[in-house]
């Protein structure tokens, strides 16, 4: 059987370069870069007749001249999309192997029991994935939405408040607390809006729409750099095409063209 792999070094992954906008996952019956050490490889069953391998290993240094070690977000679009996916679930799986090596009850070392669970050599305890689970909004606010700047961000764009999901609420309240936590708002009329895996490192991320109910905005010192509300003609730097912030926010500019088409 052929064999595909999924090679990390961190959240960067293994690919062949095919030209500036499309890339690869190496194949073959063994693994790409034989003289580089590699950390347990896991099995992720088949694709389209394909075996999926994913492993971790430490950044290398020069590669082939037709490989990169890309960072797997800047992959989207460069991959196919069912390619995209599968990596994002093996970049969770190797960040899971490398977090559950020992048991939480006894400490004994843990062992694959299945593709997605381990079980404790010693006491038998047995663990799946868990992946956090976070909510994300788009507040509408009449024309206009409003979009924040944390902290973590790596570069200055805006993106929507969003916050981890904590023990004993569900998703509408944890939504309705990280609104009122970051920017002191109240929302209404929340509406799903879809989900996506987010491995980054293994999270779920739920999406929302939501309208402004009051209050004034007063964003979060601690977590926010800056919170606006802005209209379709006036967005700043927003989210790229791989996250489901960015889905939100095209699908509301999508709504306003066509509010306007029928204005018109």
């Amino acid at each position: 059987m052929r064999r595909r792999w999924f090679v990390f070094a961190g959240t960067r992954l293994l690919v062949t370069t095919v030209d500036e906008r499309t890339c690869a996952i190496p194949e073959g019956e063994t693994p790409p870069l034989p003289d580089r050490p590699l950390h347990e490889p896991l099995s992720m069953g088949e694709d389209e007749g394909t075996e999926v391998m994913t492993y971790e290993i430490d950044m290398p240094g020069q590669l082939p001249p037709e490989m990169e070690m890309a960072d797997l977000r800047s992959t989207f679009g460069r991959l196919p999309h069912h390619l995209y996916t599968i990596a994002g679930k093996c970049r969770e799986m190797n960040y899971w192997n490398a977090n559950t090596q020992y048991c939480g009850v006894c400490g004994g070392k843990m062992r694959h029991h299945t593709a997605i669970s381990k079980r404790c050599a010693a006491c038998g305890r047995e663990t799946w994935p868990q992946p956090s689970v976070a909510v994300i909004c788009l507040i509408e606010n009449g024309d206009r939405i409003l979009l924040v700047r944390a902290h973590n961000f790596r570069s200055r764009f805006y993106g929507l408040v969003a916050g981890f999901v904590e023990s004993g609420e569900n998703l509408e309240e944890a939504l309705r607390r990280e609104v009122m936590e970051e920017t002191a708002l109240r929302i209404r009329n929340i509406t799903y809006a879809g989900s996506q895996a987010w491995p980054f490192p293994f999270g779920l991320m739920v999406g929302y729409t939501a309208e402004y109910d009051g209050g004034e905005l007063h964003p979060q010192e601690s977590e926010l750099a800056d919170a606006r509300w802005f209209d379709a003609d006036h967005l700043p730097d927003i989210p790229d095409k791989a996250s489901i912030a960015r889905r939100l926010i095209d699908r509301w500019l999508d709504k306003r063209k066509a509010a306007s088409h029928e204005d018109h």
